[in-house]
């Protein structure tokens, strides 16, 4: 049952968060509108497609994406705030134990905890692909891809020159295939190659084929083709952030597909699908050095209690990046450059929240 302090904690803790949010996302999509309007109005965007289809999903992305941080801010902000009124001090000291305190604080970050994990496994993929589409069609440059080569199971290997997303065309695509005692069982080279969108079907123009079946090869030469190939142009040509756009069934599939591949982008999906985690559950470390941080009154007031959270926003963002950036450069588990800052943080919560009972 809720007692009338929990619920104001509650209430606070949920207020202050939401009204964070909204300032940081109104400031964010004005600083968005003027990098990106001279391109909206170069590409004649619509008005209503810019508004209601693409700053809908990015408040969506970004507001989550940052959210156990302002959760950060929102727990000083407010505690501080508390402290500053001797508000705490009544608490603190009345005869209930210390975690009692903490209890209010840990149901709100439960309900934002909850509301991160389903927005970043069920809804923000989805809106994802509605922002990133709008990207692809009115700001970003047109998707290359040069000297792209990937090896596909049952020792295939596929090659060609470039890719660019405006003709829709693959140039000088190569595939060879070979047995498993590593002898050439297949060759074919096309001049050009279309893959049909969201299929396997390719058209291919003035290629030539050779099988090397026993005891006489095979060599054909033609001008038009209608074949079907195992992968797609959108598997094989996509931008860094693409698996931001994969529900979770896509994106563990596509996670085993290109490990399959060798591909390089396993880490990059790998790191996606864990911090699709990871993010909403250090929404309970940073509250506890929230609360331990901004608790007690301290000769600078608030702003040194929300100094010293900027301080620990600046670390936790540096040790996630430096172990991302391990995990892709150097071969790092992806799981443990994901997982690790929320266990040191989570430590240093316990020390901070050890000091401030003292």
């Amino acid at each position: 049952m809720l007692k009338r302090i929990d619920r104001y904690i509650i209430q606070k803790f949920l207020s202050t968060f939401f009204f964070m949010l909204g300032l940081i996302m109104v400031f964010s999509v004005v600083f968005d509108i003027s990098e990106k309007l001279s391109e909206f109005i170069s590409n004649k965007a619509p008005l209503h497609e810019i508004f209601f289809r693409y700053y809908v999903t990015f408040i969506l992305y970004y507001g989550n994406t940052f959210s156990s941080m302002i959760i950060f801010l929102s727990v000083i902000w407010f505690t501080g705030k508390m402290a500053q009124n001797t508000e705490i001090i009544p608490i603190w000291f009345s005869g209930r134990p210390v975690t009692r305190f903490l209890r209010p604080y840990f149901i709100g970050a439960t309900i934002l905890t909850i509301m991160s994990l389903v927005l970043n496994h069920l809804i923000i993929p989805r809106t994802n692909k509605i922002r990133l589409a709008f990207e692809e069609r009115y700001y970003r440059d047109v998707l290359t891809v040069n000297n792209y080569q990937a090896e596909y199971p049952g020792n295939e290997l596929v090659y060609f020159s470039n890719y660019a997303a405006e003709e829709q065309r693959v140039n000088d695509l190569t595939i060879q295939k070979w047995s498993k005692d590593n002898q050439p069982i297949y060759f074919l080279r096309a001049r050009f190659a279309k893959n049909k969108p969201g299929t396997n079907e390719w058209q291919l123009t003035d290629y030539y084929e050779k099988n090397y079946d026993f005891p006489k090869a095979k060599l054909i030469h033609g001008r038009h083709k209608d074949t079907t190939f195992v992968y797609r142009i959108e598997e094989m040509a996509q931008r860094d952030n693409a698996a931001q756009a994969l529900t979770f069934t896509e994106l563990k599939n596509a996670i085993e597909r290109e490990r399959l591949k060798g591909s390089k982008l396993v880490p990059d999906f790998e790191i996606e699908l864990h911090q699709r985690t990871s993010f909403p559950f250090a929404t309970y470390i940073l509250t506890l050095i929230g609360v331990s941080v901004a608790s007690q009154k301290k000769r600078g007031g608030i702003g040194m209690n929300i100094a010293i959270g900027l301080a620990f926003i600046f670390v936790y963002i540096f040790a996630m990046k430096m172990l991302t950036v391990a995990a892709v450069k150097v071969g790092f588990p992806t799981l443990w450059s994901v997982w690790l800052p929320n266990l040191l943080f989570a430590l240093i919560a316990l020390v901070f929240y050890q000091r401030s009972q003292k």
